[in-house]
This record gives C-alpha cells, structure tokens and sequence, in this order.
C-alpha cells in the first residue's frame, strides 16, 4: 500500500492523459523508482474510475499497458452492467410493490388475511399475485395466480392477468368461464407469459365454494377443530396455453371453516414429488379457533417458508353468515 500514490496525483494524471493503453509514469514527485501505470475504467463511454499499478524498478512496457487496459475494459463493463441491473432491480421492485398492494375488499361476510415472501430473501417478488373481487348476492371471487418467471417481465405480465381478471369478473361468470376468457385473451398475445390460477367463489349465504383451476395446485379447507384437507379441483392448463377445456366444481363451506389458497412456493422442494409436498400441507395442525392471521403464521412456520426456493403468496378466507343486529358474533356467547 505504501507504494501507491496520492489519489489526486492519480486523478490529474488519469486526466492529462487518458490514452486506451494507461498512462505510464515515473511516480510521483519524491518517489523516485517507481513505475505507475494509470488506466481508466470506461465502457459504453462512461468512465468509473482508474486502475492504478505501481511497482519498484523498470518502467512497465507497452505489452503490460496493453494488458492492464484490457483488463480495466472489462472490470469497467462488468461495473457498468451491475449499475444497469440495479436500476432495473429498483424500476421492478417500486413496480412490483405497486402491484401487490392488497387486494379488494371482499363482502363483510368474509374475512381474509394475506401474505407475499420473495424467495432467498430477495427485494423482488416474482410473478405471485392474489386479488378478490365483489359480486353479487353476497358473494366474493378469491384468486391467487403464478406467472412464469421472476423480475420487471413478470411483474408486467401479473399486472396484465390481474386486469385482465377484474374486468372479466365484474360480469360475473362462472369461475370456469373466468379462466377460458382470460385464456383467450393471454393467448392472443404472444409474448405474454403462460400463469397457472386459482379461482374460489364463496357463497356464505348458500354454504358453497366453487373452485376452477389453471394448472395450479388445490386449496386446503381448514375446519374449525384444526382438521384440514385439501379440497380436489378439476385440472385445466395454465393460462396463455389457448387449450381451454376449464370445468368448475361446488363444495359445501361452513361458517368457521378456513380457505387457504397459495403458490407452488408455499410447499414445492427440490427433489420432492408434489404428493409428498401437498401431504406435508394437510398433516399441519391448526389450534382450534385460530384467526386467520394465526392460521397464516402457523402455515409459514411449518412449512418454513421464510427459506422457500421460490416466491410465495398465501391468501386465507373464513366465511361467516350475515348475523342480525344484535347477535353475537359466530362462536361466542352472549351473556347472561
């Protein structure tokens, strides 16, 4: 280190000069002895420093220069591609937090909870996404959807599924038919992203939930008593495919009973066959009378989700039948 020279010396001299080979020089006034050679960073026009080597005795040679310089070239174009990455890593995330603001408010007839973990302790989240929407009679619409891939392409491809998702649902069409307009739409363009998706319609007033699926994995219905199973859905292909061919099915739902809907990251692990990891799931056991924020810590701390291999969004949602003034809320007594 005692060789090096002052960085000022350096700067003036990197900018008296400034030849592509590095600019050779005998040190620094009161240094006799010494050869510095003192080479710029630049890439793509831009310049991010100077690369300075010193060493006692013969002047560096112009094979060295050479050398040195091409060796600057590229630790400039290495600096100048990490710059451009964070800057596309940041215009992703502040997409990306946009994006996965929480979902719509569903009927006060259901209670949801929601959670979204990066893998690998990330800043970026993938294509996850969940979203609810309103409609009529009481009922809500819960979605969660994967979109292949991870960083600003699939962050922009989620926020066109999403769209696409709300404005098919305000029309209020059967869950399956859902999926077979936002596959139609997707379809039709070719550089977006395949997306598997879920779709539950709860009705508390009637007790049912009607599921429909595009190549994603099943629900878990948790019932009051911590029990819980996962709930079969017919198996269509993921969104973008243009197969079609998306069925619906109706399950009974009772008050109390919690639906939790999630991405593959929740319980897919390298090496693991999905039946072993979907089995893993349902062994969990829920305390009874859990809120549904509790339900969600008690599945991300079994499941050790927090050290994922990929991005997970968890949505959780518990009817509860429309009560008249005055009635106590569904499991409490009212005093005597």
């Amino acid at each position: 280190m005692e060789l090096l020279p002052a960085v000022g010396w350096a700067l003036a001299v990197g900018r008296a000069g400034g030849l592509p080979a590095g600019v050779r020089a005998q040190g620094p006034p009161g240094a006799p002895g010494r050869s510095v050679l003192v080479t710029p960073l630049t890439s793509g026009g831009d310049q991010y420093g100077l690369l300075v080597t010193v060493r006692r005795g013969a002047p560096h040679d112009r094979s060295e220069a050479e050398l040195l310089a091409l060796l600057a070239e590229r630790a400039a174009s290495h600096i100048r591609h990490a710059r451009a990455h964070e800057r596309l890593s940041r215009t992703a995330g502040d997409l990306q937090r946009a994006l996965l603001a929480e979902p719509g408010r569903p009927h006060p007839n259901l209670d949801i909870a929601v959670r979204h973990l990066p893998a690998g302790g990330r800043t970026l989240v993938g294509g996850d996404w969940c979203e609810t929407v309103r409609l009529h009679f009481g009922r809500t619409l819960l979605v969660v959807g994967d979109v292949m891939g991870h960083g600003l392409e699939a962050a922009v491809d989620m926020n066109a599924y999403r769209s696409s998702l709300r404005y098919i649902a305000s029309a209020d069409l059967p869950p399956h038919r859902v999926l077979r307009q936002m596959d139609d739409i997707a379809a039709g363009e070719a550089d977006r992203r395949p997306a598997t998706c879920l779709l539950a319609r709860i009705d508390p007033g009637r007790g049912q939930i009607t599921l429909a699926g595009a190549g994603h994995l099943p629900p878990l219905l948790i019932g009051p008593d911590g029990a819980a199973a996962l709930l079969p859905v017919p198996v269509g292909p993921p969104l973008g495919t243009g197969l079609g061919g998306y069925e619906s099915v109706t399950h009974p739902a009772a008050p109390g009973q919690t639906l939790l809907l999630f991405t593959d990251g929740l319980v897919e692990r390298r090496g693991e066959d999905i039946d072993h990891s979907l089995a893993r799931l349902a062994g969990l056991r829920f305390p009874a009378g859990q809120d549904i924020e509790a339900v969600l810590d008690t599945v991300l701390t079994g499941l050790d989700a927090r050290h994922a291999e990929d991005d997970v969004a968890v949505l959780a949602a518990r009817p509860h039948p429309r009560r008249p003034p005055g009635e106590p809320p569904y499991g409490t007594r009212a005093s005597s």
